[in-house]
């Protein structure tokens, strides 16, 4: 995979440069000073006849939305009239690809907690990391490691790993990128690369066939038919920090292309964290006819990464850009190439679009740690959805079955890191074998116009079999197949045009993913799969001065899949079931637009928030009693006040607050700190043309723990923890015509 990207840091950081700075002015400015679209809520039969047929598009159409509602909010209603023309759009829209607002009319259709955040949300951004793009989205926790590594959570899925994330699906374009395990890593994610990014949470995945307690997270390139002819940017800022992207995209006919490069690199806050990165994201796709269309998708990343490992509470406090030493003695990194070629085909007849397609993964990951991992991946798969919407009977319909297969291979041999990264004798030697198949049906029946009962469920069966090939040390071959169902029903009331109620129960499950000690004896077969039964209620909404979103929820679980840090093997963990567990909690975001026409007629200034509670404890366990989980703060909050202009510049502060400490062991022993965080950013940008943006983060230089891992029992000596960055500042430009 090295050789895909010869010498292309150095080549894009100059290019983008320089293309930034002789790029001709934009030939066109979308109307900045548009109002509010306004709302509405299809009849049943006028939505089931209107999502058979692409709407015509509107020249000049495209609107610049107030941006209070895009906080983790989504909009309650489909926005009338159909999707505006994105800018640089050229013939008719993508069957494969929906349009930002054809998707945010699908979203809506979720009798649960989802969210859609447009691109206009994070590319005004250092757009580093995934918590440029999702940190404002209430129930999503973000917690960094360092660089733009980090744990993702929903709903507590996969809070106590110590390396890499599992129990969220993660797409692109509806296409699965973990591996078939189940886990997946962060550096694939380039914000600059996305038109805009889904999160459905819980069961409220299903939709894809997802089922996992943390749901979904699909994020949508963009297509040659809306997207800009040429893009460029720069970024830069503290500890090193440098990144460029350059993207194009046109339609000639029935066929169109996007693709977009970017390269980065980062000296990083702390000693030994040195990061640099290439990626490439591009898809091609080619119309037959207004019902049919195929696209092809590529993606190919380069990572090298230094990983600086944890300290103990007192170092992280006291010294947070000091390395632990150990880290530094053995070279610790993680190096990853990865290729995946993907395929999907939509086919339109008549009032049912069926979907379908297929992917596949190669990735080759370089892994000196207290082991020195090396191992190829090998995944692929393909999927078939079919979405019927029609009347029966005179009541609206609509029926979402489908059906997807990813499987795959790990080889991985383990060295001896004799220290400096230097492999010694072998280890072990594994090959790790995934089988998942599932089958999945969502209906949606409208006993009112207004009112859709939903029910659904989802079959999974998954293998896991692991073939020992270093014998010395015993044969830990191992094998275990799961099947579990998973039933779900829900409704959706459309109270008004401009918001709505929703609520539903749904069963998830979760099978083991592969991790160093998962199978590390014949006994481990015996971790079984996570389940989980969720109760959820809610309410979202969008009015011209008003956005929110609101969920309570309730899961009930059994075998949590704990990844618990042994002090023996620092940076490895061992997969444990918990018994019973229960996780609640609340996710609220609000807008609300005041002051306004202060400086001038129609300007604003928009109090924008998003918080999340997060209640997870044991329950009734024979060890840990109502213990509360390690490693999730309960309180997280992100508020800010934020000055927009017409003309588009913009400007304000916004806080990031933990105010209570959490537990970072089962026995709840060892806590982390509570902390705020002071922001400020200001830009401009009009929706073409130049843009540009200054961010400064962590303003009084507070010293803080942004993550944990967790153990059973912690001490004062626990080295389990991982600074958070320092003051930091960012600038970046941004052309598109």
């Amino acid at each position: 995979m090295s050789r895909v990207f010869p010498g292309s840091r150095s080549i894009l950081l100059a290019s983008a440069a320089a293309l930034v700075l002789s790029t001709p002015p934009a030939i066109a400015q979308r109307g900045a000073d548009a109002p509010l679209p306004p709302v509405t809520v299809q009849a049943p039969d006028q939505a089931a006849r209107s999502a058979a047929r692409p709407r015509p598009r509107r020249a000049g159409s495209g609107t610049r939305a107030v941006r209070a509602s895009n906080r983790g909010v989504a909009a309650a209603t489909p926005v009338a009239g159909g999707p505006a023309t994105p800018q640089g759009a050229s013939g008719p829209p993508s069957l494969t690809v929906p349009t930002t607002a054809q998707a945010r009319q699908e979203i809506q259709r979720t009798p649960g907690a989802v969210a859609l955040v447009a691109d206009t949300e994070f590319k005004n951004s250092p757009a580093n990391t995934i918590k440029d793009a999702l940190g404002w989205v209430p129930g999503v926790l973000i917690q960094t490691r360092w660089g733009p590594d980090g744990r993702v959570s929903i709903r507590g899925s996969g809070l106590s790993r110590a390396y890499g994330n599992r129990g969220i699906n993660p797409y692109m374009d509806g296409i699965p990128i973990s591996t078939a395990d189940g886990l997946f890593d962060l550096f694939e994610i380039d914000p600059t690369a996305y038109r805009y990014i889904e999160v459905y949470k819980g069961a409220n995945a299903l939709r894809f066939g997802a089922n996992s307690l943390g749901g979904a997270i699909n994020f949508v390139m963009p297509t040659g038919r809306d997207a800009p002819e040429f893009e460029a940017r720069v970024d830069g800022g503290s500890f090193g920090y440098l990144k460029s992207a350059t993207s194009t995209g046109g339609a000639v006919g029935p066929f169109d292309w996007y693709m977009t490069m970017s390269a980065q690199r980062e000296d990083g806050y702390r000693e030994h964290s040195k990061t640099d990165s290439e990626r490439l994201n591009a898809n091609f796709g080619y119309q037959f006819s207004p019902d049919a269309e195929t696209r092809f998708y590529l993606n190919a990343g380069r990572w090298r990464s230094e990983i600086p490992g944890e300290v103990t509470k007192d170092a992280a406090l006291t010294s947070p850009r000091a390395a632990n030493p150990i880290w530094v003695q053995q070279d610790q990194q993680r190096n990853i190439d990865s290729v995946r070629v993907a395929n999907k085909t939509t086919l339109r007849f008549g009032e049912t679009t069926v979907d379908f397609g297929a992917f596949v993964l190669e990735r080759h990951v370089m892994h000196p740690i207290y082991q020195w991992l090396d191992f190829h991946v090998h995944d692929y798969g393909g999927f078939a959805r079919a979405t019927d919407d029609r009347l029966v009977d005179g009541f609206r319909n609509r029926l979402v079955t489908g059906v997807n297969i990813q499987n795959g291979t790990i080889d991985i041999n383990q060295y001896w890191n004799v220290g400096a990264a230097v492999k010694g004798p072998l280890a072990a030697s594994y090959l790790w074998k995934s089988q998942n198949v599932s089958a999945y049906g969502e209906n949606s029946f409208y006993v009112l116009p207004n009112v859709a009962l939903v029910t659904g469920a989802q079959f999974l069966h998954a293998v896991r079999d692991q073939q020992d090939r270093f014998l010395s040390n015993g044969d830990q071959s191992g094998r275990r197949s799961y099947n579990p169902l998973s039933p779900k029903i829900g409704l959706l009331w459309d109270v008004d045009p401009t918001w709505q109620v929703f609520g539903n129960i749904s069963r998830s499950a979760e099978v083991p993913t592969y991790d160093v000690t998962t199978f590390a004896s014949p006994a481990s077969t015996d971790i079984n799969a996570q389940t989980a039964t969720t109760y959820e209620i809610g309410t979202r909404g969008r009015r011209p001065d008003l956005t929110w979103d609101v969920a309570l929820y309730r899961a009930d679980i059994r075998n949590e899949l704990q990844c618990l840090t042994s002090p023996a093997t620092p940076g490895a963990c061992t997969i444990r079931n918990a018994d019973r567990t229960v996780h609640q909690g609340v996710e609220a975001g609000l807008g609300v637009a005041f002051l306004k026409s202060s400086f001038a007629q129609d300007d604003r200034f928009w109090f924008n928030v998003a918080y999340t509670y997060s209640d997870f404890r044991f329950d009734g366990d024979a060890t840990w009693g109502n213990n509360r989980l390690p490693a999730v703060p309960a309180h997280y909050l992100r508020a800010e006040v934020l000055y927009k202009h017409l003309s588009g510049f913009y400007a304000g502060p916004n806080v990031e607050w933990m105010p209570q400490a959490f537990f970072a062991d089962n026995a709840n022993t060892l806590t982390v700190d509570p902390y705020a965080l002071l922001n400020f950013k200001l830009g401009y940008d009009r929706g073409t043309g130049w843009s540009g943006y200054i961010e400064g983060r962590n303003l009084l230089d507070k010293r803080y723990i942004s993550t944990a891992i967790a153990v059973e029992t912690a001490s004062a000596a626990s080295a389990l923890f991982n600074p958070g960055m320092g003051r930091a500042i960012y600038v970046g430009m941004r052309t598109r015509w």
